[in-house]
């Protein structure tokens, strides 16, 4: 078995000219960008639209996605390259066009929706005309069991009229259309076969935006949503029915992994930070980049970031191969959730009262980094199924091995 984390010329080159985009081009901007988002949101708008189509013209547009839509056609280990060095800056996921939900929604449509479906959801969604969201998520159910789900779906004649409760529907403000689940049958064979995609149009007499819910990091798009009598044509329908979970599950594996790679990105942001300020900083005698102390936090916030980087490669190059990916993401996404809280804790501990105040980005960072512990699966919930697989494994082979990456040592 060959093992080489090295990239081909041409995509090492890649690397490097999101690189210097991201920092030549999208970071300086990103003063005046926010400066405006308070103050003048059409000279907002028109900016972030501007640092997109200079995004286009270096041919950095939809990283993810097949030259069908527009897009780059990178496979995951490339796409973790690029993630990994746009995500140093805020808007710079958004700007490539590769931000969530968009980019989950994007990979759902193209395996799921029909011809029809495409041309009217995903073709502009590709072409950054159009913003959307993912609806599965309720208040009155642990959202980590989607076979709780209580927004349901009847039909009448050609239609489905929808009622329900959805919460926490990240970009639902903003969005032109949502992938909606809802439970559609009463008594199905299994659980898991009871829910059913609907794409809903926005607006949508029937969808009603209760709030944006104010969160640790402000108010920012994560939408409470009440649904009454909403009527939709049998045509939006996503996939079969019945099929809402398996559905929801198609998206969410790589969707989990696509975090990793930007919290990766903010994790080495932090790093980097913790050892510019210990050089930097004189206290007692020496720098604090001599005190033992840092040293740890520095060498843990290293091996920590390493096994990042490794669980991420590892786990986006089985999928690219086709093979069962599920267990080697499910074990990213908690492990690098937590190492992105650990490592970006340490760096404002370093930075002292500078880490705590908003003059540095750490604070609004340390912010968003506890909402990845919960997202897109909460860590216990991983923890559980990673147990279940190895416990499962043991049965089955005798051996844990499988469970563990099935790796050749």
């Amino acid at each position: 078995m060959a093992i080489d984390f090295t990239l081909t010329p041409e995509i090492e080159e890649l690397r490097q000219r999101v690189r210097t985009f991201i920092e030549g081009t999208v970071a300086p901007a990103e003063p005046e960008v926010k400066a405006l988002k308070g103050s003048d949101k059409k000279a907002y708008i028109a900016a972030l639209i501007g640092l997109r189509k200079a995004a286009r013209a270096e041919g950095l547009w939809l990283p993810h996605m097949d030259a069908k839509w527009g897009g780059m056609g990178l496979g995951h280990v490339e796409l973790a390259m690029v993630q990994a060095e746009a995500a140093k800056n805020y808007y710079g996921p958004w700007v490539l066009n590769c931000q969530a939900p968009d980019e989950g929604n994007m990979h759902t449509l193209s395996h799921w929706a029909t011809e029809e479906q495409a041309d009217t959801y995903l073709r502009p969604l590709c072409e950054g005309r159009t913003t959307s969201c993912f609806a599965m998520t309720e208040p009155e159910v642990a959202g980590s069991d989607p076979t709780l789900i209580r927004t349901s779906a009847y039909q009448d004649g050609d239609e489905w009229v929808i009622n329900g409760h959805k919460w926490f529907i990240s970009n639902a403000h903003r969005a032109s259309f949502a992938i909606l689940i809802a439970r559609t049958e009463d008594n199905p064979d299994e659980a898991r076969a009871a829910n059913t995609a609907f794409i809903i149009d926005i607006p949508s007499d029937g969808w009603n935006e209760v709030r944006q819910i104010e969160t640790m990091h402000g108010s920012t798009g994560h939408s409470e949503i009440v649904i009454k009598d909403l009527r939709v044509h049998q045509r939006q329908m996503l996939g079969g029915r019945g099929q809402g979970h398996l559905l929801g599950q198609y998206r969410l594996g790589p969707a989990r992994l696509a975090h990793c790679m930007r919290w990766i990105a903010q994790a080495e942001t932090a790093l980097d930070m913790m050892v510019a300020r210990s050089l930097d900083r004189f206290s007692h005698g020496s720098l604090l980049a001599e005190k033992q102390g840092v040293q740890w936090m520095i060498a843990d916030s290293t091996m920590e970031l390493y096994q990042s980087k490794l669980m991420v490669l590892h786990a986006a190059s089985k999928i690219d191969a086709g093979e069962d990916f599920k267990s080697e993401v499910s074990m990213a996404k908690h492990f690098v959730a937590n190492a992105l809280n650990r490592i970006i804790d340490r760096s404002i501990q370093v930075h002292g009262a500078l880490g705590y105040s908003t003059d540095t980005p750490l604070a609004h960072m340390y912010q968003q980094a506890r909402w990845a512990r919960f997202a897109d699966g909460a860590d216990e919930v991983h923890q559980m199924r990673i147990a279940q697989r190895t416990i499962a494994a043991w049965k089955n082979h005798g051996s844990t091995r499988c469970a563990t990456g099935d790796l050749p040592i």
